[in-house]
């Protein structure tokens, strides 16, 4: 005889329900959901089994309740709603550090795995990242380098490290942010980037994993 299978509790299915509505742009970031007697009525449950769903939503970082007022969208999914809450709660420093391993992996499996097609793109990049840079149009070079990296983080071939990085993506930002305004700070760094797709395109896995210690050891001088 076979054992029923047990039920889902029904705050987690709530809270699944609300995570489908922010990924699917019904509720975008910034914006408020809907009153409590809204999503009780919706969703045909009680306002205990909502409360308890939305609390565990506001644990991951995806929503943040303000008394008085509501609750509001904070990100997008629970990894870049957790990247909120380390931004928050951590300094520059310490997301550098994190980078530091996940950098150095990306950039190895990269160089096992990464195809012309893949070196072309980056190339192209570095190359909008350093006329943005030249023209002082900070946006633009923070942009350009930033979606450098992230490409090298799907050229890993693993789509989890290209997730975590996609999640990050303001957290990592952030650490960016005190260096380019740094009078002296090279934001034309050749270690970690053309060096690192020179590594890529030799499929040199040491080689790319040092060039990305020598870029991350560079910005943390600048760390305050």
């Amino acid at each position: 005889m076979s054992a029923t299978p047990m039920r889902r509790p029904l705050a987690d299915e709530v809270a699944a329900k609300l995570q489908d509505g922010v990924a699917q742009g019904r509720w975008p970031v910034g914006e408020r959901i809907p009153s409590e007697p809204e999503l009780m009525a919706e969703f045909g449950i009680s306002r205990g089994t909502l409360r308890e769903a939305i609390k565990a939503l506001a644990r991951t970082g995806m929503f943040e309740v303000r008394r008085g007022d509501g609750t509001y969208v904070r990100a997008t999914n629970e990894i870049s709603g957790t990247a909120q809450r380390i931004y928050r709660e951590h300094s520059d420093r310490d997301v550098l550090q994190v980078r530091f391993a996940l950098d150095t992996q990306s950039a190895r499996l990269a160089a096992h795995a990464a195809d012309a097609h893949v070196v072309q793109l980056l190339r192209a990049l570095l190359a909008q990242r350093d006329e943005a840079w030249k023209a002082r149009d900070f946006q633009a070079w923070s942009q350009a380098d930033w979606q450098f990296h992230l490409e090298v983080a799907r050229a890993s071939g693993v789509p989890l490290m290209h997730e975590i990085y996609e999640g990050f993506g303001d957290v990592f930002h952030g650490a960016k942010m005190v260096q380019r305004l740094a009078e002296g700070f090279d934001g034309c760094l050749r270690e970690g980037h053309e060096t690192l797709v020179d590594a890529i395109e030799a499929r040199d896995p040491e080689a790319a994993a040092r060039t990305v210690i020598e870029n991350l050891d560079y910005c943390m001088t600048w760390m305050p």
